[in-house]
This record gives structure tokens, C-alpha cells and sequence, in this order.
């Protein structure tokens, strides 16, 4: 008898079904020589502090760092009545072995080994290796079982990760909580990410816009002029312009060729279905997960973007089986080529996310509307990562008129290719309201240098736009791409595709972040709590590189390229390092008062890492620590400093550094708030008629 153990009770059925096991018991299925039980998750976690010691149940800094020379662990309670059911089963006497059958990556290898461990089982152990529920699936994997030791380096890599998430966050969260007087998540991946946050919030608060104007000539199409500062400039130049003809000057053309797109990963999946539909990176795992249980899509936790070359056999049969299924590609003729999604070089754990051959067969009106939402896109990628290129054709026109320079642009599709079922799945999302007609440049008319054009002029005005504010797409990329050492780095960037739609959901559980708007429009903010949280936490614990590095090395650790022993001493170091930078006892975070009023809307205004900002979101009020006048001084403005301008207009500056003279002097600092566009500081000496500001 050997005992297949799975991640979830839905797998569990699948495997029975698949293998002919009918036999329901309690906790179990029993049958063909098999018994079939489940984790329902984490079964096993790493011990809290005050099992080490019973003094770590009080929080106090000279406990601090608390690092476990032995790691203990313990059974979660709310799952412990399934874990000794578990535990029963491999200690039976019958179960010669047991069979891993969790989710096929780091964090299944882990629930099963804890689980394993603390049962106190030693008996052999296959592992079940798939990425699919097809039972065909299941029982080619039951074929080519693989010895446990196999992945060995990816449960070292899965304890080591676990292990350093215990030791930042648990020491981070009581050192920081401690100093300032209120509970402070700190984490591994969490705070670098919440920092992104934060450095674009300041960043938009930093943005002062510029206005622009434009001319433009309506000559049948649309040419632009280039940029001009003031209006008076474009006006004149539309005066000009009114009643002349303009001149082809130039005309260029470039054939360009676009291949086709990938097929996705776990990442590019959560980041265009937050994109066309607006649904959250975790609700896309979760819509993912679902389909994977009902055998209608493959494994969706992975990070490759291709296929082995032993799929590349059925692969076009697949994509025509889902183009006849799908209700905006029905009777298109579309070519594929699967060799171009083909590499195993590029294949990690898993390979890309495809429907299965069990989607074309399904009925899939009955699926809920959101989990259809994703398998449409999953096909769609399918079709267009196996079409052909697309063939474009873009076009520079230049005109003169008037003496003045004026560009038009252009593109013609000579070959649709790869992008005729995108264009189908267009017309699909317009019909249900969700998608806007394409944009596009428009396609030029036959011109030839020399022609005369007849011409009308108008002036445009615009202004710069700031950076715009995270998504849960963009973000998953900036998160994705966060420290890459270098281009084709396999591990790079915060947190892996399976753990970032948790952290994300993480920092708006804490109150950290929080979600604005509806839908596609939905963006990503801090709170003023998280502003403050990192405004307080040291780089060590915000950089976005750092924990990126830390992420390579346990992707390295998976190849045994790297041993959990270096990294933990890493981790180790660093906390020690990390008691000296906390802020002080004075540092209270719950009762820290706003600097001052802003004088443009009234606002509290904020002290933050970079600078002292507006707490208002539509205020544009900042004054920045790194201000370029403030360090030619060799001064940085302070809290008080900062409230004493906000509350007199005027501070008392001393010991300000002369570039000229060499020496220091001393001045009063005024602040000039009259401009809602940027912030202007005066300096007065005691001699009349001496100023100098700051523009």
C-alpha cells in the first residue's frame, strides 16, 4: 500500500478519479493499492518565540535579535485535527511509502515536507511531478514518479526562505514596533514593495506640470509642430501659417516585422487580466487555481513563458481545439507554428500556462463569468504566440510652412498575422462594454515630395503629465523587474510569481495601502500610516535591490548553486546591523503630529523619508530634504525648521555655507507660497537689500 499525499482535497479527488481509487473514508479514498489523503494547505509552521523561550512572549528590545540556534516547529492549530489524520495514515503499518503529490513548486514541496517530518514518517518517498489535472496527465506522472532527493535543493530553498521571512519579520516588526510605540508589520518582500508606493507618491508630489502649446495643420491629415513654452510663440506661428500652403518635404518609410507574443506566465496573466478586466493580481491566482481544479488549465504558479519540445507535437492540435471553442475566434483561418513557443532552455519548474485539451470539450457557459474571463485570455495568448508575424508599415511625413517645421505620422498593416484574433477579441470586449475602439496611428494618403497642401492652423495647449500611480499591473512589474543584475536573470526582482498577489493583498490587510477607483481605473496608494512606516524604516529593509539580490540567491539555492548556510548568515548579519539604525525611543508612531498647514489648501503636511509633503493627494506641496539650494548651504531643512515656516512664513537659519567665500554665516530663511506650482524660499541678511532666492 503507498499513501498519495496532495496539497488540497480537490487534487486528492482528481489523482482518485484519475488512478480508479473509489473507496471514501474518513479524511482519505482508499483503493488499487492506493490510499489518497490531503494538507488542506499548511499543516506545519515554524514555531513561535515563545516556544524557544517563554520570555519571548513579552516584546523587549535587549531580547532583540532573536535568532534560533535550532529550529523548532509546530502543528497549526486550526488544521491539527487533519494533520494527525495524516499522520495516522503514514505511520499505518500497510503504507510501505508515500508519494508527494502537492503542488508541483517550493511552497507544495514544503507543506509536504514539514508535514512528513513532523509525523516523525521515514519511509520511502516518490515524487509526483505534473502540470496538469488531465487525467491522462495524472497518470503519465505516475509513470516517471521521481525519487524524493531529486528536490531536495528546492525544499532548502523553501525552508531557507521561510526561515529568513521568520527571522525579518519577526525581529524587524518587534524592533520597530518597540521604538515608536505601535505595531509595525515589517517584512522581507512587503516593506521593499511598499516602498514603490511611497517613492511614487513622492514623486507625483514633487511634479510640477509644464505647459505646452502646438500648432496644428489640418491638411487632409494631421501634422504637429514641435513644442513651444509660451502661447504667444505657437500663435504667431498659426498667424503665419493661416492661408499658406505647406510643402512635403520628407517622406520616410520603415517596414518593420512583430513577432509574436509570448504565451504567459503566472505574472503576465495577473498583469492583462488587471489590465482588460481590473480584477486584482490575487483574484487572478485565485480564478487561475479554480480552473487548474477543474482540469480546464494548466499549472498556473509558474514563471516560464514556454513549452518543452516534447509538447510541441500536439500543440497546434490544441490551438485549433480552442479556436472552434472560443466565441470570438469560431471560423477564423488561422496558421500556427509551434516550434516558435518551443525552448526548453527557457522551461523552469513548470512550463507556460495553456488551456488543456479537456477546455475544448467543456461546457464552458457553466463557468462562472470572471473564471471564463481568464480562460479567454489564456486561449487568445495561445492563438497568437503560435500565428505569424505582423507586418507594419510606419510613416514620417515632414511639411514646411511659413518657415516652420511640421511632422505627421502614419502606419499601414501590410499583414495582420498573430494580431487578427486579438482584433476578434476586441470586437468581443466592445460588445460587452469593456473595451474603447483601437488606437492607432492613422494611415497617410499617396504623397510625393514637393506637393502643395492646403492648410488650416490651430493652436493647441497640454501640459507634462507626472508619473502615473501603480496598478496592480504595473506594479507586479515594477515588482517583477525590481534589482535584475542582469538581462535574462532566471530569479530577479521581489517576492516569485506565486507570492506576490499575497503581499500585495497583505499591505492593504494591514492598512498599509489601499485600493482607489473601480475596475481598470483602480490604483494602488499608501496610506499615511504606510508613508510613515517607511519613512522610518532603514534601506537595509526598503530596497527594492537588496531583497531582490536575496531572491536570485534562493532561486540559486533551487539548483544547489547555493548554500542556506551563506544566505542565513547573510540574514543574520544583517539583523545585528539593523539594531543600531531604528529610530530612537522618542520616534511615536501613533501619536507623531503633522509638521504644519499647508499653505496652499490646508492640508496637514507630513514629514516623510525624501522630504515634508501635503497629506492631500490632489496638493502638489512638497519641500524636499535634497533640495539643490538647501545643499548648496550644506543645510537640510529640518521638522522644526519646516514647522516654523508653515506657522510664521520665517525661520532662523544658521551656520549656512558660502561656495564664494568659503565661510558660513547666518540668515533667515523666508517661504514664498504665493505660486501654487512650486515652492520658493527667500533668504534675508541683517544688511539691507541683500537677498537671494530660490527658484
Amino acid at each position: 500500500m503507498r499513501l498519495i499525499v496532495t496539497e488540497k482535497p480537490s487534487v486528492a479527488q482528481a489523482i482518485a478519479a484519475a488512478l480508479d481509487i473509489q473507496d471514501k473514508k474518513a479524511g482519505y479514498l482508499e483503493g488499487s493499492g492506493y490510499l489518497v489523503s490531503w494538507c488542506v494547505g499548511h499543516l506545519v509552521e515554524l514555531a513561535p518565540p515563545e516556544q524557544y523561550d517563554p520570555r519571548y512572549a513579552r516584546w523587549r528590545l535587549e531580547d532583540l535579535p532573536i535568532v534560533p540556534q535550532a529550529w523548532a516547529y509546530g502543528v497549526i492549530q486550526k488544521t491539527a485535527r487533519q494533520f494527525q489524520a495524516l499522520q495516522r495514515l503514514m505511520l499505518r503499518p500497510d503504507v510501505e511509502a508515500v508519494i508527494c503529490a502537492t503542488d508541483a513548486g517550493r511552497e507544495g514541496e514544503l507543506i509536504f515536507r514539514l508535514a512528513y517530518a513532523q509525523a516523525g514518517c521515514a519511509k520511502p518517498v516518490e515524487r509526483l511531478w505534473i502540470s496538469s489535472l488531465e487525467a491522462s496527465a495524472i497518470r503519465e506522472g505516475f509513470q516517471r514518479l521521481k525519487p524524493a532527493a531529486q528536490y531536495d535543493a528546492l525544499y532548502r530553498a523553501a525552508l531557507c526562505r521561510a526561515q529568513a521571512d521568520w527571522l525579518v519579520g519577526i525581529n524587524a516588526t518587534r524592533l520597530f514596533s518597540l521604538r515608536c510605540g505601535a505595531v509595525m508589520q515589517v517584512g522581507r518582500v512587503m516593506s521593499p514593495t511598499l516602498a514603490l508606493l511611497v517613492q511614487r507618491e513622492e514623486e507625483i508630489a514633487a511634479f510640477h506640470p509644464q505647459p505646452f502649446y502646438t500648432v496644428e495643420l489640418d491638411c487632409g491629415f494631421t501634422a504637429q509642430s514641435q513644442r513651444f513654452s509660451h502661447r504667444q510663440q505657437a500663435e504667431a506661428v498659426q498667424r503665419a501659417c493661416q492661408g499658406q500652403r505647406a510643402a512635403v518635404c520628407g517622406i520616410e518609410t520603415t517596414r518593420r516585422v512583430v513577432q509574436p507574443p509570448k504565451l504567459y506566465d503566472l505574472t503576465s496573466l495577473q498583469r492583462d487580466a488587471n489590465r482588460v478586466y481590473g480584477y486584482t493580481a490575487q483574484q487572478t491566482l485565485d480564478y487561475a487555481q479554480s480552473l487548474y481544479e477543474k482540469k480546464l488549465l494548466t499549472y498556473p504558479r509558474t514563471d516560464s513563458r514556454y513549452l518543452p519540445q516534447d509538447m510541441a507535437a500536439g500543440l497546434s492540435a490544441l490551438a485549433a481545439d480552442m479556436q472552434a471553442a472560443m466565441p470570438f475566434t469560431d471560423g477564423l483561418h488561422l496558421l500556427f507554428h509551434a516550434g516558435q513557443a518551443v525552448d526548453d532552455a527557457q522551461v523552469t519548474d513548470h512550463h507556460a500556462l495553456l488551456p488543456t485539451g479537456a477546455a475544448a470539450r467543456a461546457d464552458l457557459a457553466a463557468l462562472p463569468r470572471s473564471e471564463l474571463d481568464l480562460l479567454h485570455l489564456v486561449c487568445l495568448r495561445l492563438l497568437c504566440a503560435l500565428g505569424e508575424p505582423c507586418v507594419i508599415c510606419d510613416t514620417t511625413v515632414t511639411l514646411a510652412c511659413a518657415g516652420t517645421q511640421f511632422t505627421a505620422k502614419g502606419q499601414q498593416v501590410l499583414e495582420m498575422g498573430w494580431t487578427v484574433p486579438c482584433e476578434t477579441f476586441r470586437g468581443h470586449l466592445q460588445a460587452r462594454g469593456i473595451a474603447g475602439p483601437a488606437k492607432r496611428p492613422p494611415e497617410l494618403p499617396e504623397l510625393r515630395e514637393g506637393q502643395q497642401l492646403a492648410v488650416t492652423a490651430a493652436v493647441h495647449a497640454g501640459q507634462t503629465a507626472p508619473p502615473s500611480r501603480y496598478t496592480d499591473a504595473s506594479l507586479l512589474r515594477a515588482m517583477e523587474t525590481a534589482g535584475a543584475q542582469e538581462t535574462g536573470a532566471r530569479h530577479k526582482g521581489l517576492g516569485t510569481p506565486a507570492t506576490r498577489a499575497g503581499t500585495l493583498e497583505k499591505l492593504v490587510q494591514c492598512g498599509y495601502v489601499e485600493r482607489q477607483g473601480k475596475g481598470r481605473s483602480m490604483v494602488l496608494l499608501p496610506t499615511a500610516k504606510g508613508k510613515q512606516i517607511i519613512s522610518l524604516l532603514p534601506e537595509t529593509l526598503r530596497s527594492p535591490e537588496m531583497t531582490a539580490r536575496w531572491e536570485e540567491r534562493l532561486g540559486q539555492m533551487e539548483q544547489g548553486a547555493y548554500t542556506p548556510e551563506d544566505f542565513l548568515a547573510g540574514i543574520r548579519d544583517m539583523l545585528r546591523e539593523l539594531m543600531g539604525t531604528a529610530p530612537g525611543k522618542q520616534t511615536h508612531f501613533k501619536e507623531t503630529p503633522p509638521v504644519g498647514r499647508c499653505p496652499w489648501c490646508g492640508g496637514e503636511v507630513a514629514e516623510m523619508q525624501r522630504g515634508f509633503f501635503c497629506g492631500n493627494q490632489n496638493c502638489k506641496f512638497a519641500i524636499w530634504k535634497d533640495n539643490p539650494w538647501w545643499a548648496a548651504k550644506r543645510k537640510q531643512p529640518t521638522r522644526a525648521l519646516v514647522a516654523a515656516l508653515l506657522r510664521d512664513g520665517r525661520a532662523r537659519l544658521t551656520g549656512c555655507y558660502s561656495a564664494k567665500t568659503g565661510k558660513v554665516y547666518d540668515a533667515t530663511v523666508m517661504l514664498d507660497a504665493s505660486e501654487k506650482e512650486r515652492v520658493r524660499f527667500l533668504l534675508t541678511f541683517d544688511k539691507p537689500g541683500k537677498e537671494q532666492k530660490c527658484v
